[in-house]
């Protein structure tokens, strides 16, 4: 066999064997890793973050509720320590509300909430993050995240979800939660997470989340519209995040109760 061929044949194996062992490697994740990256990719975008957000609260008659907001986040470790601002622009009656949490990987959540029309700022109790965040379908606990160890994961399979390959992963609570069980499909590619089904006390689905639309945004797949329903009451929030930024540099002052009360106008405009 002449040298080039050799080398050609050679170089077939080699790419094949690679192929074979990233295949390999990616079917040995296990449920935690693959809910972990979610987690990561889903709330750790970046180093800190920056969005516009328009949140419509729907209800099954088709009317309509408008809440829009700007959402600030800084990161202080990889999967760890965390802080969200959120200033609400409208409507009359949640403008200038503001919400603060503090995020930790070993301990409950901070979590604030401002009031202006009674000018008292409001901690919201550990058990509290299950209530609706601003009247909406989402959760307090939605908004900021669940730590991937307070749930023990289980990967049900791989399957399709339109034309992405998906985990599907089950997540049963170890302790307190607002479901018995979690469903979620993980896209494969980002581990972004495409959808999600909560399960009440009866086994009953009854909240489904949705991710409607992902976009490249400075080279991080962003999921910019995404939807939660209450499959019992027919209400949904469809959510739709504009201007995103990322690493802009956000400080350290922002995230204190002076800013809850007096929101940084900078960074909210």
């Amino acid at each position: 066999m002449r040298p080039i061929k050799i080398l050609f044949v050679a170089s077939i194996f080699l790419l094949d064997s690679f192929s074979q062992r990233l295949s390999f490697a990616k079917d040995e994740l296990s449920a935690n890793d693959i809910i972990s990256k979610s987690r990561f990719a889903f709330y750790y975008a970046g180093d800190d973050g920056k969005a516009r957000v328009i949140m419509e609260l729907i209800n099954k008659d088709g009317q309509k509720r408008l809440r829009e907001l700007t959402i600030l986040r800084k990161d202080y470790e990889e999967g760890g320590n965390q802080k969200y601002f959120m200033y609400f622009h409208k409507p009359v009656d949640v403008k200038d509300t503001t919400f603060m949490v503090y995020k930790y990987p070993d301990k409950d959540d901070d979590r604030w909430l401002f009031l202006p029309a009674i000018n008292l700022v409001k901690r919201i109790a550990a058990n509290d993050k299950y209530s609706s965040f601003v009247g909406s379908d989402f959760t307090y606990e939605d908004v900021s995240g669940r730590k991937p160890e307070e749930d023990t994961h289980t990967l049900l399979r791989k399957e399709k979800l339109g034309e992405k390959n998906c985990f599907v992963i089950e997540s049963i609570p170890k302790g307190s939660s607002e479901y018995t069980k979690r469903i979620s499909w993980i896209y494969e590619t980002n581990f972004l997470p495409l959808k999600e089904e909560f399960y009440d006390k009866q086994n009953e689905l009854y909240r489904q989340f949705e991710a409607v639309e992902i976009k490249d945004i400075d080279g991080i797949m962003t999921i910019t519209k995404r939807l939660m329903r209450n499959v019992k009451t027919g209400h949904r929030t469809e959510v739709t995040f504009q201007s995103v930024e990322y690493n802009v540099g956000i400080g350290d002052d922002i995230f204190s109760e002076r800013y809850l009360r007096r929101p940084p106008l900078e960074w909210i405009r």
